[in-house]
Order: C-alpha cells, then structure tokens, then sequence
C-alpha cells in the first residue's frame, strides 16, 4: 500500500509499522497539553521520526471518555499547522485522527496522506451521533474523492455490555460491514482501507481484552490491520497502574496483535514498541 510517498507490504507477519501518536489537545488521557504549541508538537514529531516511527498520527480531539467536544473549527485550528508544518520539515507519512468531515476536508488540503476515522465512517455532522439508517457517510465521500488511504475503526454508539463471547464478536464484524458497505457505496477502493478493532472504544474491560484476544479474526475480511492499545486503560486495570506506567502492557498487547496478524501499532512510546517488534518480526520471519 502507498502511504504518502512511500510503499508498504502491510498484511500479516509483514514488517512491522510504527504510527507515532501526536496528540495536540490540552485533555487526552496519556499526553493532554504536552505538545499543544507548534514548537513542542514539532520537536515530539522529530522525536518520534528519529525513534523510528512510519507514520504520524496527529489529533486534535480527545476521544477518552468524558472528554469535551470540539468544534470542527477549533479541531482545525489545532491539526492543520501541525499537518503543514511536518510536511514542510520531515520525510514523513502524516495520518489526521479525526471523524469530522469538515476537519478531513482541511486536513487534506494541509497535506495528510492518511485519513483515520475513529467513528468508522459512520459519523453524521447533521445530527453529531452516529449515521441514521440510509444517511450517507460524508466523510466516506471525501476519502474516496482524495484517493487517500482510511483507517476504518470499530465503534458503536454505546456499549452492550449485556453480550460477551462469541455474540459479541460477530457484532463486532457486522459493524465493521456497515462500516465497509458505507465505504464501498462511496467509492473507496479495497486497496485504500485499513482496519481497527476499536480496543478502548464502546467496550468493557472485558471486550476490550476479547477483542484484542481475538484479533486475528479481522484478517478474514483481507484488510491490513492496524493496533491502537497504547497505554489504554485495560492495560491499567489488568496490571492496577497509571496511565504514564503501561508501557511493557502496551508491548506485550502489541507484540501479541503482530502475531495475530496485525501489522501497525499505534503507539506514545516509539522507541521501546519498534524494538519489541522489529525482535519478534526477526524471530518469526526466519526460514
């Protein structure tokens, strides 16, 4: 797949691909307010590049639980400097974190090479919920009008925290479907979409580890996979830590998900998550 100006064999037990997170918000759950100046976004983007990281993934809206919504206007205002200033100073693939229509049309014309949509493409701007049945998915429009390549995640409108098992997995999939009918009813072509699981999204702690569990099911639909565990809070309330002391929870879910298939790991902590998985990459691809 291209991604940006560079090519990669993304699929399972591929070379692992490190998304560095970049959020420029003042309240995400790990980093809120550490990087929400350019020059402080800027030298963290520099950071993560030496480090090793593929990608970029710039946000600019918390999506922890309880967060307060942002405007498309203010979400804009945070990302697009960001977006055209890594663009101007690094060789780098530059993914925008958002659900927005509004804020992906900006985002695109600021320069990034990667749309990824927490909501699945099943955002509505009109009602700011989920699409109604037979609304159309504008930020389905605009990917398959750019050509850019989209990381569709699962998400639902709320938890069901009455299904578990094997129920609850097949609910999964069927929305990954209606993420992907939306997709093909746009005009999204197969080689340009990329899967998330949505571990820590709409999900119990005991979904989320299910999920994680089972990732490897998401390969049936032949999309690359990507993981986006990083310090996320099962990992806190498996091993009872904090947010700033997850990081061997989130290497081990991440060298976990590469062998079941997953090939990019979005992560806070490049360094230590590149080298975790570059080792376990080199283990298994010898003959």
């Amino acid at each position: 797949m291209k991604l940006g100006n560079r090519e990669f064999d993304l699929g399972p037990f591929k070379k692992p691909v490190i998304m560095g997170i970049l959020n420029v918000t003042p309240d995400s759950f790990s980093d809120g307010g550490k990087y929400d100046s350019l020059d402080k976004a800027l030298k963290h983007a520099e950071e993560m590049i030496d480090e090793g990281a593929d990608i970029i993934d710039i946000g600019g809206e918390s999506t922890r639980p309880g967060a307060i919504k942002v405007t498309a206007q203010e979400e804009i205002e945070r990302v697009c400097p960001i977006i055209e200033k890594i663009k101007e100073n690094f060789d780098t693939v530059v993914s925008l974190d958002t659900f927005k229509p509004a804020t992906a049309r900006a985002g695109l014309s600021a320069g990034l090479d990667i749309f990824n949509d927490v909501m699945g493409l099943r955002y509505s701007s009109r009602t700011d919920s989920f699409l109604l049945d037979g609304e159309k998915s504008e930020m389905a429009e605009i990917v398959a009008e750019s050509g850019k390549p989209v990381v569709i995640m699962h998400n639902r409108k709320q938890k069901m925290e009455d299904i578990s098992g094997e129920a609850y997995l097949d609910m999964i999939d069927d929305d990954l479907r209606d993420s992907l009918r939306l997709a093909k009813e746009a005009g999204i072509k197969d080689e340009m979409i990329i899967l998330d699981p949505g571990v820590g999204f709409a999900k119990t702690y005991e979904q989320n580890l299910l999920s994680l569990k089972e990732v490897e099911r998401l390969n049936a639909f032949g999309y690359p996979v990507l993981l986006g565990i990083s310090r996320k809070s099962y990992i806190g309330n498996t091993l009872n830590l904090p947010e700033n002391e997850r990081l061997e929870g989130t290497v081990a879910s991440d060298v976990y998900g590469f062998l079941h298939g997953c090939c990019i790991f979005r992560v806070h902590d490049v360094k230590e998550n590149k080298r975790a998985l570059d080792m376990v990459y080199k283990i298994y691809s010898q003959q």
